[in-house]
């Protein structure tokens, strides 16, 4: 059954990361409680500012690294020796500043996804400790990474996340069409990339396996084919310690599984969503005239043409309570939350009789 999970210079008891959830949906509190029970809790850096009280409608970027900060001290209030880190897309204008926000908070673990981090390894140069983690989906994502950084800086991945674009929700890297079609083989890919490291790099680096992750079922069925970990997000919505409003997590109390679809983002990656209010998402912006005011990504249908939706204000709406006209992101098997729960309950749940339990 499940062992600890090592990752760079941290191990914590039991192998599970905690997915991040912009905007708002992990922040401090929900990271703490996941590092207090055993797992890495993750704070998402995407809109952190918004709804944190810092934010005054014109010092955005500033407000964004001060919220991040202010959530892993709260993270840390709740788990002082926890293994806490940080998730930040790539595909954020403020990528770097955040970057170097999350190491001066502290954080042991960053993770990346929504791009390729080819220059993580010198913007936390100086930090050895801190655990890099790429997300990716494929091998060849994997090796570029890899030989960038070995290339250029003598470094490898502390871990890798494999996420499955046919179950992972939010935004996810591949294209509309490749999704769904039955030929993605997750695991195949974890196996991939655990022989890549080993062949060409001569290390045993963890590959954690994220999407589709629920129960104790697909837990173990994840460790039995070859990965060392998962990382899950949307089980731990529905929890009281998630930082989300009540009624985002009623969303997915109320949800079935047909009402669970793809939308494609501004960001232009596709996003897993919960889509009843599909048509309302565009619409408040219509209704609204909203401009894009913060810049929050590199390249954005939105702030460019004004086409699709501004997605950081439908996400800070949803986790406001708005999930009428809010983005409410999830992964396929959100469907299956039926009660409001605990973190330690679900982790209790996952790995009671566990070594280390």
């Amino acid at each position: 059954m499940a062992q600890p999970l090592t990752i760079g210079k941290h191990t914590v008891r039991y192998p599970l990361i905690q997915g991040g959830m912009g905007v708002r949906i992990s922040a401090g509190r929900l990271a703490g409680h996941i590092a207090k029970s055993g797992g890495v809790g993750l704070v998402a850096a995407a809109g952190i500012a918004l709804n944190s009280g810092l934010y005054d409608g014109r010092n955005f970027f500033q407000a964004e690294t001060e919220a991040f900060k202010a959530e892993l001290r709260k993270a840390y209030e709740i788990a002082p020796d926890g293994i806490i880190g940080v998730n930040v897309m790539v595909a954020l204008s403020d990528f770097e500043p955040l970057v170097k926000a999350a190491i001066e908070g502290g954080a042991k673990v960053i993770v990346c996804g929504a791009g390729l981090p080819m220059g993580l390894p010198e913007l936390t140069a100086g930090y050895p400790d801190v655990a890099l983690v790429p997300i990716v989906s494929s091998l060849r994502a994997a090796q570029l990474i890899v030989r960038k950084w070995r290339k250029t800086y003598n470094r490898l991945p502390d871990a890798v996340v494999v996420e499955d674009p046919d179950t992972a929700g939010g935004h996810l890297g591949e294209k509309m069409e490749n999704i769904g079609t039955g030929e993605y083989d997750q695991y195949a890919t974890v196996r991939e990339i655990k022989t890549f490291f080993r062949d060409e790099c001569g290390a045993d680096i963890p590959v954690i396996a994220a999407g589709g992750v629920w129960d104790r079922a697909d837990l173990e069925y994840a460790l039995a084919q070859g990965a060392d970990g998962v990382q899950m997000a949307s089980r731990f919505v529905c929890t009281e310690e998630c930082d989300a409003s009540d009624e985002f997590k009623q969303h997915y109390l109320d949800c079935s599984k047909e009402d669970i679809g793809l939308i494609m983002s501004p960001a232009g990656l596709p996003g897993r969503a919960i889509l009843t209010n599909k048509d309302n998402i565009r619409q408040y912006d219509l209704d609204n005239h909203t401009p894009c005011r913060m810049g929050c990504l590199k390249k954005c249908s939105y702030k460019e043409s004004g086409e699709r939706f501004c997605i950081v204000t439908a996400l800070d709406r949803a986790q406001r309570g708005d999930v009428e006209t809010g983005l409410v992101f999830c992964g396929t098997n959100a469907w299956k939350a039926d009660r409001i729960s605990t973190v330690q309950a679900i982790f209790d749940e996952l790995f009671e009789d566990a070594p280390g339990a």
